[in-house]
């Protein structure tokens, strides 16, 4: 019983696809009403059919997280429906360059700290200042093991450290308010954002090569422990970090 999430409210961004898509549902089948965030209204509602099929509230918000006039818009969406925000997914994240760290240019850095780091902190903010009046919650941050060891997306890497900071920060200023902060680090995941690493044979190749499991991940395979952190399992641990990679990191 200590991982359901009977009564409790979700908001997951990125939440129409992937890895977002996969947590959604998860966290709707443990018992939670899930709201969920992403730029495209169309992919949406194809997860919200999923979800409302678990016999949950569904709620879904068009927001792009990477322009924060949208944030708080998206933050009042959901309190407007379901009353209160109790578990908050951090999933939006984007990488549209693979240049080089001595190759990148401005407009590519700012595209992905943008989204990946500045929306992440602020949607977390926002959901937080619920949280402290609501007796607390759970935020879980989706970083990458990149984020642990860099690889060949230099910014995207960057950004994900960051994410990882910034999730110890959140833990450790927010426990007084009975909010806990925690962060998985996906490794190579089969989904259609990191198909330009999976499907090139040498990166993919590479990365397994130092992979005990040796093969790549899969969406659903991230969505356990994401219910674990939002759980009262997980009531007394904040401000982790869990690879989710295979052994990669070992």
């Amino acid at each position: 019983m200590k991982f359901s999430l009977d009564g409790k409210k979700a908001l997951v961004t990125g939440g129409s696809r992937g890895i977002g898509r996969s947590i959604a549902i998860a966290l709707a089948e443990a018992g939670a009403d899930v709201a969920v965030a992403s730029r495209k209204p169309a992919d949406l509602e194809k997860v919200a059919e999923e979800i409302v099929k678990r016999g949950v509230k569904v709620l879904a918000v068009p927001t792009h997280v990477g322009r924060l006039d949208q944030i708080q818009s998206m933050v009042e969406k959901v309190v407007d429906a379901f009353e209160s925000i109790d578990i908050l997914v951090n999933n939006a994240a984007t990488n549209p360059t693979m240049a080089s760290a001595i190759d990148v240019d401005e407009r590519a850095w700012d595209s992905i700290m943008n989204l990946n780091l500045k929306g992440l902190f602020f949607t977390s903010q926002a959901v937080a200042r619920i949280m402290r009046e609501r007796a607390g919650g759970s935020i879980i941050n989706v970083a990458s093991i990149a984020g642990i060891s860099p690889d060949v997306l230099p910014v995207y890497s960057i950004s994900k450290a960051a994410v990882i900071h910034a999730t110890k920060v959140m833990a450790g200023q927010w426990a007084s308010f009975n909010i806990r902060a925690n962060c998985i680090a996906p490794g190579l995941i089969k989904t259609d954002f990191s198909r330009a690493l999976w499907d090139n044979p040498e990166i993919r190749d590479a990365a397994l090569s130092i992979t005990p499991m040796g093969r790549v991940g899969m969406p659903d395979e991230m969505a356990g422990a994401v219910v674990y952190f939002a759980s009262d399992a997980a009531s007394y641990v904040t401000g982790q970090v869990l690879a989710l990679d295979g052994g990669k990191t070992i």
